[in-house]
């Protein structure tokens, strides 16, 4: 079965009354789990980005803590791809250039100040780089001025 494309789907959304909507919304959020938590984010978070940025940064460093730099360096390797996929994914719920670079930049300092050997290992130093080079880019979309204190942030990191 073939999908329907964006704009098929917004017809149809268009032409639909707002109890259609409200149900298939409430479909959509039963569906999967990463769905209901876009739902929840444009609800009752996307209001309050800063404080949002907040608690995702929160979750962020919480997670860097119960990380222990004497661990063997697989497991470390793997649980710092998690926290990223989870802050991209908290990325992704926003649509902004300026909360990835707000997200990113948090876990390169959390990254630095975690005691981790990073550099010592190739996989690691090459994330690390990779986060670096999505800051610059998403860093080149936004106001100078803003660009300009972050670039002070990521200086440090």
């Amino acid at each position: 079965m073939k999908a329907a494309t964006v704009h098929e789907i917004k017809q149809a959304l268009i032409g639909s009354s707002a109890k259609e909507l409200v149900e298939l919304s409430l479909r959509l959020a039963k569906f999967k789990k990463e769905n209901k938590e876009l739902l929840t984010y444009l609800l009752f978070e996307a209001q309050d980005e800063e404080g949002y940025l907040q608690n995702v940064n929160q979750f962020i460093s919480e997670e860097f803590n119960n990380i222990d730099p004497g661990q063997n360096l697989y497991f470390v390797k793997k649980t710092l791809r998690k926290i990223l996929r989870l802050a991209n994914k908290y990325i992704r719920y926003t649509g902004s250039k300026q909360a990835e670079v707000v997200v990113l930049l948090h876990y390169c300092a959390c990254l630095k100040t975690s005691g981790i050997p990073f550099m010592k290992s190739p996989a690691l130093a090459n994330l690390y780089q990779q986060q670096i080079k999505k800051i610059h880019s998403a860093l080149s979309h936004l106001h100078e001025d803003l660009q300009y204190d972050y670039q002070q942030q990521l200086a440090d990191c």
